[in-house]
């Protein structure tokens, strides 16, 4: 009896063991849990089913074991409510915990949609401005295209009457001659000794002589090359084009080429650069036509061009009449050197005599300041006698030099 009694106490002393450690991995496993209430829940769970296994296998062991079972059943009582009163605490610190993570986080998200909608105002007011200021550029743009739409309207209008094409390419032969050439070089509206009026007159000095600019803008019949439909609207256009430069050319040469009073050429001035290229592009018979009648036709770049080289030309002839009065002025320019240099000699030997001069004053002075400072020491008491006063040189006594 007492064996089985041993035995009995020894089966539930490794009984409490197995629970004793099976309840300290329960506490193991619900503090590693306590983030987590639902694995908490489960573990609860599984120590009451763990107690309830408990007391059946006590209940079916020996009543002999009675005493040690109240025990065991009250200390596994106290670690319950120790596990209970622990798991408890974990969660109501975890709730606070979790709490105290939630608003934080709360706060930080707040923060920042604070943040993101304040740079989301600026950036929306800053594109809103760059937008407002492109809108004014555009609308600027806008009133500049409105402009130049009247403006080619207005050039259109006065490029379809004839008299107003005429006056177009005057003012603008004007204008690219005013800005080359000086005033005396050029006269507008010329009336010459046949009673013709040029438009421009050129005045070089001989040879060549004053050479004629006459503005001509032949639009109607360059109008019907563009719009030319088919070969016989282009050839009818052609054949208009090469007739009206041809009538140009012949009028300029018969009017203004005038022997002895003008040169013996004249310019034909197109005050369009593409009826320029047309011409020079497809017309080269109207070319050998105006060479050989000494017309030089000429574009408003062309003219430009030579514009220049006339100021070249009145340049050098200036230059030229002026030679005989340049020569003078050198000449009289030579004497002057001349004369420069012979007073700058003579302000040498003034200078020479001068120094010498100096020099011959600073040894006075030198003789002065030594015999002065001789008699300053007769007077402070030095043993100098008269005899050796009066048996000093002479030109320590006198004053000359």
């Amino acid at each position: 009896m007492e064996y089985v009694l041993i035995g009995l106490v020894v089966i539930l002393a490794i009984a409490v063991g197995l629970a004793i450690l099976k309840i300290s991995k329960s506490e193991q496993m619900i503090q590693n849990a306590t983030t987590n209430s639902e694995n908490l829940t489960r573990l609860t769970e599984t120590l009451l089913n763990q107690q309830a296994q408990l007391e059946g296998q006590l209940k079916q062991m020996s009543s002999d074991g009675a005493t040690g079972q109240s025990e065991i059943n009250k200390t596994l009582a106290e670690r319950l409510d120790a596990v209970s009163k622990r798991l408890g605490d974990s969660l109501a610190e975890n709730t606070d915990k979790t709490s105290r993570t939630l608003a934080e986080r709360l706060d930080k998200v707040s923060q920042l949609l604070g943040e993101n909608l304040t740079q989301s105002t600026e950036k929306t007011n800053k594109s809103l401005s760059d937008l407002q200021e492109r809108l004014a550029v555009i609308d600027k743009a806008q009133a500049n295209l409105t402009d130049l739409s009247t403006q080619v309207v207005g050039l259109q209008d006065i490029l379809a009457n004839k008299q107003a094409r005429g006056a177009f390419g005057e003012i603008q032969l004007n204008d690219l001659v005013s800005a080359a050439l000086p005033p005396s070089a050029y006269d507008f509206q010329v009336t010459l000794e046949n009673g013709r009026r040029a438009d421009c007159l050129i005045r070089l000095p001989n040879p060549p002589g004053p050479i004629v600019v006459d503005a001509k803008f032949p639009l109607e019949s360059y109008h019907l090359l563009r719009n030319a439909e088919d070969d016989s609207a282009l050839n009818n256009a052609k054949r208009a084009f090469i007739t009206a430069m041809t009538k140009h050319i012949t009028d300029i040469s018969e009017k203004y080429i005038i022997d002895g009073e003008t040169a013996e050429s004249a310019l034909l001035f197109l005050p369009s650069e593409a009826v320029y290229a047309e011409l020079h592009a497809n017309f080269p018979q109207i070319l050998q036509k105006s060479y050989e009648a000494r017309v030089w036709i000429v574009s408003p770049t062309t003219l430009m061009a030579t514009l220049n080289t006339v100021r070249a030309v009145l340049k050098d002839s200036q230059m030229r009449e002026q030679a005989g009065v340049i020569q003078k002025e050198v000449g009289v320019l030579l004497k002057d050197v001349d004369r420069l240099d012979k007073r700058v000699d003579n302000l040498s030997r003034h200078f020479a005599q001068a120094s010498k001069d100096i020099a011959d004053i600073e040894t006075s002075s030198r003789k002065i300041v030594s015999r002065g400072e001789k008699i300053e020491d007769l007077q402070l008491g030095e043993d100098t006698s008269d005899e050796e006063l009066l048996s000093s040189p002479p030109d320590m006594l006198s004053g000359s030099r």
